[in-house]
């Protein structure tokens, strides 16, 4: 089975890092692909474990430097995922989870094709509402803009390969198991089938010759 890229996006508050964090931690074939941000750390995270933290100007430069496979502004902030985070992770033969935002995950669909996105809806307004307020890091400002943040955003949803609603997080969790063992079965998703059915067809080429000789 051919590893993929496996894109989680959702809303701010729509939970598509817990359930990255409890796919992480049930499945060994699955690896984390941490992401860059100019944003500040919150309280609890650590530099390269939850991201890596950058500023504007390292940021901007290894856009420049083209090591970003894809990078977007969210929420005043830059993130980003890091070619050298998914080279790591396809190397260990594992599926590279990455945890992006709408944008990203559009950049990084166009650009390669062993790549499978699931986006998480929240059950409703008031339930992604009541999350974000839980956070506790936002003024009713920027609860406002993250909420018209997350109307566009929504309007992306139907352009992913999946939708699963997180009402309940471990059927949310489940769900997405379901697609990973599913995607990982299809045949699409073997790199070398295009090869080896040419093989195939040049070889029975040869026989039917041989046998009209």
């Amino acid at each position: 089975m051919s590893a993929f890229l496996l894109i989680l996006s959702a809303p701010s508050g729509g939970g598509k890092t817990t359930i990255a964090h409890a796919l992480l931690e049930r499945r060994a074939d699955l690896g984390f692909s941490i992401s860059a941000t100019t944003r500040p750390a919150r309280p609890g995270e650590q530099d390269g474990v939850d991201y890596h933290f950058l500023s504007n100007e390292e940021f901007l430069e290894r856009v420049t430097a083209g090591d970003f496979l894809e990078s977007a502004e969210y929420g005043g902030h830059l993130y980003g995922t890091l070619e050298s985070e998914v080279d790591r992770v396809l190397a260990e033969g594992r599926h590279v989870v990455l945890d992006i935002e709408v944008q990203g995950a559009e950049q990084t669909r166009q650009r390669r094709d062993d790549v499978v996105s699931i986006f998480i809806l929240p059950p409703s307004a008031e339930v992604l509402l009541s999350r974000l307020k839980r956070r506790g890091a936002d003024d009713r400002e920027s609860l406002s803009r993250r909420l018209i943040q997350a109307d566009t955003e929504l309007q992306q949803a139907a352009t992913y390969d999946y939708v699963v609603v997180n009402d309940d997080l471990e059927e949310a969790v489940a769900a997405v198991e379901t697609i990973i063992d599913s995607e990982g079965r299809r045949t699409p998703r073997r790199a070398d089938l295009t090869e080896t059915i040419d093989t195939l067809r040049a070889a029975l080429a040869i026989k039917a010759s041989e046998l009209e000789s």
